[in-house]
């Protein structure tokens, strides 16, 4: 089989290729990255590997035509759901526009399943636990992004016969984060504060609660995702099953390193608290919280402290000023 996988120079695209690549010898994996939030060294050698944007049509119809993938994992996007509201055309062409030729391919090219990592973000505001049953209410652009995105599966589904699974993962962490964004994976950012002798930025008071899922716990569930009968046509949060305050994830980070500071920031606008329901993904793909927080973030500092510096990603300009926060602001 050929499995191919978009965003595989990413956090869970290029853990997700390595746990495939070992795990199941007998498939081809084909990758597709832009680089522009990941990095080479996080693909592996064994990946056949293409460099480009998705929202480059043609070049993903020719990849379809000469790899003739069996498996489509959907992984790309930029999930920055802070910034999202002060970069709106780069939100919606980024995961709208690159998705849906995605899923014009995945038709054209009859392909047997298209899994598509959704987020926790399209819940917005409501009352967690969230269940998939629940009515989505996203309050931020990326949030709606990946909801349309959702929807536009399920349309193709109906009406094309595509055959699809959407995972909504959680603040899935580990080695090869981009810790060197600023503006997503909170985890990683306070690790690349600490590394520069930075304090730690709280945004708020810190009392807001969200659940964190190791990279290693997604691993297999996203591949059962793909090959289990019944998951077709299955919506699946996928995330920790126990949720902290930011204040008690900080903590447990500064136990873990044995130092640090952190500070509190202005408020930004979010989701107060969101933490997912699990009973769905231990019952369709055994999923297991075998990490507790503690333990994955042991794993992630000494992978974090081995790498070689890179350059922060800091946007010049932002699509709208008004309401930036100045932790944002060029200085």
């Amino acid at each position: 089989m050929t499995i191919l996988i978009t965003g595989v120079a990413g956090l869970i695209g290029s853990n997700f290729a390595d746990w495939i690549i070992k795990h199941h010898p007998e498939h081809r994996v084909i990758g597709i990255d832009d680089l522009s939030g990941g990095y080479i060294e996080n693909v592996n050698d064994k990946v056949i590997f293409h460099e480009f944007d998705l929202i480059d049509g043609k070049k993903l119809q020719q990849v379809f035509d000469s790899e003739k993938p069996n498996l489509v994992y959907h992984m790309a996007a930029y999930a920055a759901e802070g910034l999202s509201p002060f970069m709106r055309t780069f939100n919606y062409k980024n995961n709208l526009l690159s998705t849906a030729h995605v899923i014009n391919n995945c038709i054209n090219y009859n392909i047997n399943r298209l899994v598509f990592t959704s987020t926790m973000a399209v819940y917005g505001h409501g009352t967690p636990p969230f269940a998939e049953v629940d009515l989505p209410n996203p309050i931020d652009p990326y949030g709606v992004a990946k909801y349309a995105c959702e929807m536009d599966i399920k349309i193709a589904g109906d009406q094309h016969g595509l055959d699809w699974c959407v995972i909504r993962p959680h603040n899935v962490y580990g080695r090869k984060q981009n810790i060197w964004d600023k503006y997503r994976n909170v985890l990683g950012i306070w690790m690349y504060q600490h590394m520069r002798n930075q304090p730690m930025t709280v945004f708020g008071d810190g009392k807001q609660q969200r659940a964190f899922s190791y990279i290693d716990d997604t691993l297999e569930p996203l591949y059962k995702a793909g090959v289990q009968e019944n998951c077709s046509k299955q919506i699946i949060n996928l995330g920790g099953m126990t949720h902290y305050s930011i204040n008690e994830a900080n903590q447990i980070l500064r136990e873990v390193i044995g130092t640090g500071e952190k500070v509190h920031k202005e408020k930004r606008h979010e989701v107060k608290d969101a933490h997912p329901t699990w009973e769905k993904s231990v019952e369709l793909l055994s999923y297991e919280d075998s990490y507790s927080l503690y333990d994955g973030l042991v794993e992630m500092w000494e992978w974090a402290q081995k790498q070689q510096e890179k350059h922060q990603k800091f946007w010049d300009k932002y699509e709208i000023e008004k309401g930036i926060y100045e932790y944002w602001k060029k200085k």
